[in-house]
C-alpha cells in the first residue's frame, strides 16, 4: 500500500475513535525500518485498546500489512507495526513520562485533522440554542468577609 493512503487511513482510523493529540513524524532521515511514526492519546485503557484495534481492522480491510501488535493486553501503550508506520496508542501520563515526541520529532508531518468530522452533512450538528434559551452569564459576586478586629486588638505572633 503507497505511505500516504495508509497515512490518510491510520489518522480516520483514529478519528473514527476520537483519538486525541495526534502527531505523525517523517523518520526516513532517521532509520530504514519504517518511514513514519504516528502518535496518538486515548484516554483509558479501554480507548487506546479500541483505538489500536480498529486501526488494526481498517488496515487489514483495506489490505494492508499488519506486522505486530504490542501491549494490547494492558492498554497503556499500544504499539502497531504496519511496516512502512509505527503507531504509538498511549494515555497522556505514559506518553508525557517517555516523551517520544523528542526522539522522533525532528520532521512532523502535515496531515489534515478531522477529515471524517467535516465529511459530516451540516444537518446532523446539534442546533444552537437561541439566545433567550441561553445560560445567562453568570456574575461573580464577592463573599461577605467576616470583620476583622483593630490590629492592636488582634494578638501579637509569636517569633518562629
Amino acid at each position: 500500500m503507497e505511505l500516504r493512503k495508509l497515512q490518510r487511513l491510520v489518522i480516520d482510523a483514529i478519528e473514527d475513535v476520537k483519538g486525541q493529540d495526534i502527531q505523525v513524524f517523517n523518520t526516513e532521515a532517521l532509520t530504514d525500518q519504517f518511514d513514519r511514526v504516528v502518535l496518538v492519546s486515548g484516554t483509558s485503557n479501554r480507548q487506546t485498546r479500541a483505538l489500536a484495534s480498529h486501526v488494526r481492522d481498517k488496515v487489514k480491510a483495506a489490505g494492508g500489512d499488519v506486522v505486530s501488535i504490542e501491549g494490547e493486553e494492558t492498554g497503556e501503550w499500544v504499539l502497531l507495526d504496519l511496516a512502512d508506520i509505527v503507531v504509538h496508542v498511549m494515555q497522556p501520563a505514559i506518553r508525557a513520562y517517555y516523551n517520544l515526541e523528542e526522539l522522533w520529532g525532528g520532521k512532523p508531518v502535515r496531515v489534515k485533522l478531522g477529515a471524517a468530522s467535516r465529511a459530516q452533512p451540516a444537518a446532523v450538528a446539534a442546533p444552537r440554542p437561541l439566545e433567550d434559551e441561553a445560560d445567562p452569564p453568570r456574575v461573580r459576586t464577592p463573599r461577605p468577609r467576616a470583620p476583622r478586629a483593630p490590629r492592636a486588638a488582634r494578638a501579637p505572633r509569636t517569633g518562629a
